[in-house]
């Protein structure tokens, strides 16, 4: 179906093009046609002639609409500038616009401003405008039905930059992966990792799957998992622990800190440490921070931090026992080889 209607649009487009090839573009291409075949008979005389005749003529009907398109496109290239610094300042200046949505505006403003401009070119020289925007609308039509996923993703962009979900900068958690967001287009997003990849997720998938924004709400809880051991105190290791953020300014201090009792497990008491903090690109490198801070100041403290270990238990295990002087149990010697045979 696509195909059929760019081979029916195509018709239309040439024809709105070349609609003028019996005015005066027509009759300067027969004249050259003409101009050409005495120069290729060797009469040079009327060649020269045709060729005044050919020049004179440009001058008169064509030059003048040279002109006419030319002043065309510098009043509207000239109008165009001053909209695009008008509307790049209103956007700039408006609270509610991010620097992804006002990249996209610019962008698609451009883009009709610029077809606007080509339009209004070609009309200087007498082509069927109606006609050619018909054309390229039914061209349009047919690549968006071949180009599906590419405007799937076109209007996923155009719903991040409208619904908002993360913007440039915010630290979020898509498909299992950290990563900042780097730069959002009308096809896709790019995450830059943790070990500084660029990570380029089309904007269909960024819509429809899982996203943790961690940047969002301005503030962040940040938990540091430890255990300690069941015969340890759990109001001594918090204690402890409350101490070390009393001088750290990366938290915020008017939320509350805590540490509290998670789970008992199979072999430790398991407990975490909260708090908040209201700049969430410090969230992996504080979490790593605390994480060691914990464990150095447990240790100082002799707070056993314990680690996995099974205990077994065997009953009425007599094949462990030691033999008996006499017993028959005892291997016999082998072959050749003389064997003593002790008790353990």
């Amino acid at each position: 179906m696509p195909m059929q209607e760019i081979r029916q649009a195509v018709p239309v487009v040439s024809d709105s093009l070349s609609q003028d090839s019996t005015g005066v573009l027509g009759e300067m291409g027969q004249e050259v046609g003409e101009t050409a075949e005495l120069i290729a008979a060797g009469d040079i005389t009327t060649a020269g002639i045709q060729l005044k005749e050919m020049f004179f003529g440009f001058v008169e009907n064509v030059l003048p609409d040279i002109v006419t398109a030319a002043l065309v496109f510098i009043i509207l290239y000239v109008l165009w500038r001053v909209l695009r610094a008008v509307i790049g300042g209103v956007l700039k200046s408006s609270k509610r616009v991010d620097v992804g949505l006002e990249s996209l505006l610019m962008k698609t403003t451009s883009l009709v401003a610029w077809a606007f401009i080509f339009v209004m070119v070609l009309a200087q020289f007498g082509v069927n405008v109606s006609a050619l925007l018909a054309g390229l609308s039914i061209i349009g039509l047919a690549v968006g039905f071949a180009a599906r996923d590419s405007l799937e993703n076109f209007i996923s962009g155009v719903t991040i930059m409208i619904d908002r979900p993360f913007r440039i900068g915010d630290q979020v958690v898509v498909d299992d992966t950290y990563g900042s967001v780097e730069e959002i287009t009308l096809r896709s997003t790019r995450l830059r990792t943790l070990n500084n990849e660029v990570m380029v997720m089309p904007n269909v998938l960024m819509i429809n799957q899982k996203l943790i924004n961690h940047t969002l709400l301005g503030l962040l809880r940040i938990e540091v998992p430890f255990s300690i051991a069941y015969k340890e105190s759990p109001d001594a290791a918090r204690s402890i622990l409350l101490r070390l953020l009393n001088s750290d300014s990366r938290i915020a201090a008017d939320f509350p800190v805590e540490v509290v009792v998670l789970e008992l497990g199979d072999s430790s008491v398991n407990m975490v440490l909260r708090f908040y903090i209201r700049d969430s690109s410090l969230e992996v490198p504080i979490k790593a921070d605390y994480t060691e801070r914990i464990f150095k100041a447990l240790k100082a403290a002799k707070i056993e931090i314990p680690f996995p270990h099974l205990q077994l238990f065997i009953d009425e295990a007599k094949g462990l026992n030691p033999p008996k002087t006499g017993d028959s149990t005892e291997p016999p010697p082998m072959e050749g080889q003389p064997v003593s045979w002790k008790p353990i």
